[in-house]
């Protein structure tokens, strides 16, 4: 399939080649500029009361000069976001191949659950006797994540999924001290196809991280964790199924390995959609994982929260739990506030306020109780069948490593495909755009160079998985056949161009400042 061939593209494009507007506009695609360049200082779309008279608290610290913010009408308000987000792309615009991120679709029956009034409109602050379905959720919900993964106990507080880690590892850390290692014990291994976010969680507590090399397969020798175990070492921290979308296939003996030698074995769950009722982590020697409820249950993922990432915990860790914890009691379920109580004797103290995540546990337990055992399962075989569908259909024009063994979840290519085109897995992401698709995570994972890693999920229709990769297959045919200019100068349909990303970086612009004024033409 070619660009003529697409009549819709064709027409898109010429319309696109047209004469200039006055507005800039070009029909419904609509210019917008900055709130700072179209607001006003003395609009608001807002009428508030003068308030009554009152102590100011403030000191020194109150302010001298206005506050200078620009303001529009309410239907200006209006105007102004809904044209802001008809640049934005999301799994609601189209297939959002983003690996390692699991852009999914999120049910919207678990957007109307989430909304229930007794869910949606109580506060942390209101006596626990007033929330008992709340609490019965919570429960519900951990009954089916400790279902899920065979583990002994599970803390529902971390917002996200780098929250997870941090408490599982604060748990690890917690449980040497208290059998009087916390000082012997501050090196976490950490292998190269790990999440970037687990040698950072590793050092935000102290500990001292040391790499652990990928075999030329992409996974984990066994017996290169073992060379770098000793008793200095607390924990392991494994991403599995791994960053190259493989399942460590010698799990249980690298985790049996790093019990033997006193440590504890971190996994990183945020791949667990790709065997969420497939694999029992328990079974495989895991003592604490994390689970991200927006990857791998559906809540929404992005836009800086509120996220869920709890982490489920075996015995040996069970007993350092954070607070507040949900027990059950005599009189029904309560949360326990402080360590030291009953049920918390060695928790590991509070990592947040509040359980503020409400609604993202409603939206989980939804898709839970929507899809069942089996559907849950199926999520996960569905997901796996159309990453290795992709790979299938584009490794005759796309190189793909470890292409000697089945993939999970994500279809991983590298650069080499490239080789003496002139171009660059960044301008095959800027071509993908003009498609119509957010480009796929690039030069992610660091083991392979020039990455390019998709994961469709289990969200995509054969016909929309088809599309995608004839797509990218007359992307590859035109790198292929020279067609630099396709994809140096891309994007072009973009609202705004490719940007200069290197000076973005190093030199970035956070701060807007009124233009100097432009002189008339006739002056």
């Amino acid at each position: 399939m070619n660009r003529e061939g697409r009549g819709a593209t064709t027409a898109h494009s010429l319309a696109l080649t047209g004469p200039e507007t006055f507005t800039g506009n070009r029909a419904l695609d609509l210019e917008e500029g900055l709130i700072f360049e179209i607001g006003r200082t003395e609009v608001t779309g807002v009428d508030i009361a003068e308030p009554a008279p009152f102590r100011d608290r403030l000191g020194t610290q109150a302010r001298t000069a206005p506050l200078d913010l620009p303001g529009l009408s309410e239907p200006e308000a209006m105007r102004h976001y809904v044209r802001l987000s008809r640049m934005n792309y999301g799994i609601d615009s189209g297939l959002f191949p983003l690996g390692s991120c699991t852009m999914k679709h999120n049910p919207r029956l678990n957007e109307k659950m989430a909304r229930l009034p007794g869910f949606a409109d109580i506060h942390p602050l209101q006596p626990q006797s007033t929330v008992k379905g709340a609490l019965g959720l919570m429960a519900e919900l951990s009954r089916y994540l400790l279902e899920l993964t065979g583990m002994q106990a599970v803390a529902l507080t971390p917002k996200a999924g780098a929250h997870g880690e941090l408490c599982g590892m604060m748990a690890i850390k917690a449980a040497h001290a208290a059998r009087g290692e916390g000082e012997q014990r501050h090196v976490v291994l950490v292998p190269e196809s790990a999440h970037g976010t687990n040698p950072a969680t590793a050092a935000l507590i102290g500990y001292e991280v040391r790499s652990i090399p990928a075999r030329p397969d992409g996974t984990v020798d066994p017996e290169a964790v073992k060379a770098a175990l000793g008793p200095e070492v607390a924990a392991l921290m494994l991403t599995n199924p791994n960053t190259c979308g493989l399942f460590e296939r010698d799990v249980v003996a690298i985790a049996e390995a790093v019990h033997e030698a006193g440590a504890y074995f971190y996994s990183d769950g945020a791949n667990f959609n790709a065997i969420l009722g497939k694999v029992r982590i328990a079974d495989l020697g895991v003592d604490a994982m994390h689970i991200n409820l927006h990857k791998t249950f559906s809540t929404p993922h992005g836009g800086g929260g509120p996220g869920a990432g709890p982490v489920v915990l075996s015995d040996a860790l069970a007993p350092f739990a954070p607070v507040p914890a949900l027990v059950a009691t005599t009189d029904g379920l309560a949360l326990v506030e402080d360590e030291g109580a009953d049920g918390a004797e060695q928790a590991l103290g509070r990592m947040s306020a509040f359980h503020g995540q409400m609604g993202m546990f409603v939206r989980a337990l939804a898709w839970m109780l929507s899809h069942g055992a089996d559907g849950m399962r199926q999520a996960s075989e569905d997901a796996v069948l159309s990453a290795n569908y992709i790979r299938a259909c584009l490794m005759d024009l796309m190189s793909a490593p470890f292409a000697d063994r089945p993939a999970m979840h994500e279809a991983l290519f590298d650069d080499a495909w490239l080789a003496g085109t002139g171009l660059t897995t960044l301008d095959v992401a800027k071509a993908l755009i003009d498609e119509g698709y957010h480009p796929m995570t690039v030069y992610f994972p660091l083991v392979v160079h020039g990455a390019m890693l998709i994961e469709p999920t289990e969200s995509e229709s054969k016909a929309s998985l088809d599309l995608f990769i004839a797509s990218l297959r007359d992307l590859a045919l035109a790198a292929k056949a020279g067609d630099k200019e396709r994809f140096l100068g891309a994007p072009y349909y973009a609202p705004r161009r490719r940007l200069d990303e290197t000076r973005a970086a190093r030199t970035p612009v956070l701060r807007w400042t009124k233009p100097a004024p432009v002189a008339d033409a006739a002056e």
